[in-house]
């Protein structure tokens, strides 16, 4: 039973990942764009203070993005997962246990680390990190998974915490479930929020003091399991074995633009090759493969191009032979002459 954890969360993971390959971004206002440039899904700290929303569609920052005062980017999934790699090896330096919960998020497992300086060694973990990867990170550390996150989330809002927090004494626990409003505790959706908030119950720490009973009969056996955690009694256990993924993407921008279909077909069929391999380390199969295409949206002088094509796979198969055979399939569908390309992409789906 871990009785204490740490989660540590990459800061603004996909523009971060960007400025490691181009440190001149440091500083600048960073957004990274969906799969199709359609909207913003990362910003760098730089450009939340713009005020640009998540999920703001580009050709409302497209001004801002052409006139130089913000770096928009494609995303680069293969860049961010190779990073994401790269800190959880870091990461799994110092615990004997982990729990990778996202491409950006860890649990680390600090229950033997009580009787040492807990925000000294958090503040190691930050440094290393960084100085190993390149990445950011802000570090909450708690008796409890749900605490770690309050305690990670006030350690990146709060100046005087800098990136870590450790929240192991009463007092300070109360006065960060006081300071966090409840539609920002983990596991509390817009519903839930809406429903607390209009029962007056406006921070975590009036959840807190909640009875089991009326959670339970409002909120079901997870709710109870979250009041439990908010009152430092560990509901929660790490999850060392990560569950398989539900669809596996595999994409990059061109270096320069390419307009042949031989050029294309080479790239994508090496795409379909990696997500080939991702399927055998998780020891699974596609039922479904997905290719896209598209040209550079922040060309104006190019002819603007976009196209996916889906194939259902005969025999669900994470055989590199087979995915690139109907990735070749696909890509002959939607392939179209006299485009400069500057993207394309595998998804493999319909995972078992």
């Amino acid at each position: 039973m871990t009785t204490l954890f740490a989660l540590c969360d990459c800061n603004n993971f996909y523009a971060s990942c960007e400025r490691v390959f181009d440190p001149s971004l440091n500083g600048k206002p960073v957004v990274v764009l969906s799969n199709n440039d359609g909207c913003v899904i990362a910003r760098s700290n730089e450009a939340k203070a713009l005020g640009i929303p998540m999920g703001e569609p580009y050709f409302k920052i497209r001004n801002l993005v052409e006139n130089g005062n913000i770096a928009a980017y494609s995303s680069n999934y293969a860049l961010y997962g190779d990073l994401s790699d790269r800190v959880m090896q870091t990461l799994s330096l110092f615990t004997p246990n982990m729990e990778v919960y996202s491409i950006d998020e860890c649990f680390l497992d600090l229950g033997d680390f009580y009787d040492i300086d807990l925000t000294k060694y958090a503040w190691e973990i930050k440094r290393t990190v960084q100085q190993w990867t390149g990445i950011p990170v802000s570090l909450g550390v708690a008796p409890t998974k749900a605490l770690s996150k309050v305690a990670n989330r006030l350690a990146k809002k709060s100046s005087k915490a800098n990136g870590v927090l450790v929240l192991t004494d009463p007092y300070h626990i109360q006065k960060a479930l006081e300071a966090t409003k409840i539609e920002d505790v983990w596991g509390i959706g817009r519903q839930y929020a809406r429903f607390l908030n209009k029962r007056n119950i406006t921070t975590a720490l009036d959840f807190s003091k909640l009875s089991e009973h009326w959670v339970k009969q409002h909120m079901t056996i997870v709710g109870v399991r979250l009041l439990k955690e908010l009152r430092g009694e560990s509901c929660l256990e790490l999850d060392e074995v990560a569950p398989p993924k539900k669809n596996i993407c595999t994409s990059r921008s061109f270096g320069k633009k390419i307009n042949t279909f031989d050029e294309l077909l080479e790239a994508t069929a090496s795409y379909a090759a990696k997500c080939a391999k991702k399927l055998r380390q998780q020891k699974s199969c596609a039922n479904l493969i997905t290719v896209f295409i598209h040209t550079n949206r922040f060309s104006e002088s190019d002819r603007q191009y976009y196209n996916s094509k889906t194939v259902a796979l005969p025999v669900a198969t994470n055989s590199d032979i087979e995915l690139i055979h109907y990735a070749s399939i696909a890509l002959k569908e939607i392939y179209r002459e006299g485009y400069w390309y500057k993207k394309s992409g595998v998804i493999v789906s319909e995972i078992v």
